[in-house]
């Protein structure tokens, strides 16, 4: 192996190690924290929790590659980061215009997610 090779490698086992920290503390955060009172929240928290468990899912079976669940993780990270930066903005709360943002967003990730188990 030359060591560019050998750097391509290394730098994907550190990207891989990088996802599935920032996958299980996403699931940590995530897991079991409804908000009562607080139903667009709890949807968006739970869509995302439920691509995570697909993602995993995927990956367990053979049908999603690290690169896919890298590119699949970030993007669900995305979404969970403009989720919190939204309730910021209203104390904790969506507004019905940032839900059907961020599901028109997890929507678009759900059907990468399909179509990669999938074929």
């Amino acid at each position: 192996m030359n060591a560019k090779t050998t750097f391509r490698f290394s730098l994907m086992g550190l990207l891989v190690s990088a996802v599935f920290a920032s996958g299980a503390a996403m699931a940590q955060a995530t897991t079991d924290t409804a908000v009562p009172g607080h139903p667009r929240v709890n949807e968006v928290n739970q869509r995302l929790d439920n691509q995570q468990n697909r993602i995993q899912n995927g990956v367990k079976d053979g049908q999603i590659n690290a690169k896919q669940e890298a590119r699949d993780e970030k993007h669900d990270s995305n979404i969970a980061q403009r989720e919190s930066a939204d309730e910021a903005k209203h104390n904790g709360h969506l507004t019905k215009q940032e839900q059907h943002n961020l599901n028109k967003s997890e929507n678009k990730n759900s059907r990468r997610i399909h179509r990669q188990r999938t074929h």
